[in-house]
């Protein structure tokens, strides 16, 4: 049984409008600490691309396990380390981190 710890969708609500996803255009973002993708799915179809990273692979490879079919194309995972990142600084318009150390 999968126990809902937020039905009223309040986090993904906020989350959303924080971010500014809510607007347009879409937005890139980048997810710092993104692990299995806990929080991913709660933003992802409202973003235009999402990059999580994360420096365990056990979690990455839950993320692209559950990523639903229909973000395939525009969620993708890596391992990276927060401190030095690979991407471009201006590859993004916006960073999400939640519950990393």
């Amino acid at each position: 049984m999968t126990v809902q710890t937020d039905p009223e969708g309040t986090e993904r609500k906020l989350l959303r409008r924080f971010a500014g996803l809510d607007t347009r255009p879409p937005k890139r973002a980048l997810e710092l600490g993104s692990g299995d993708g806990r929080l991913t799915w709660r933003y992802a179809d409202a973003a235009a691309q999402v990059v999580g990273v994360d420096l365990h692979p056990d979690d990455l490879r839950i993320a692209v396990a559950d990523r639903p079919a229909n973000l395939a194309a525009r969620v993708h995972f890596a391992r990276a380390d927060a401190e030095l990142l690979p991407f471009r600084a201006d590859a993004f318009d916006l960073a999400i981190f939640a519950w990393s150390f």
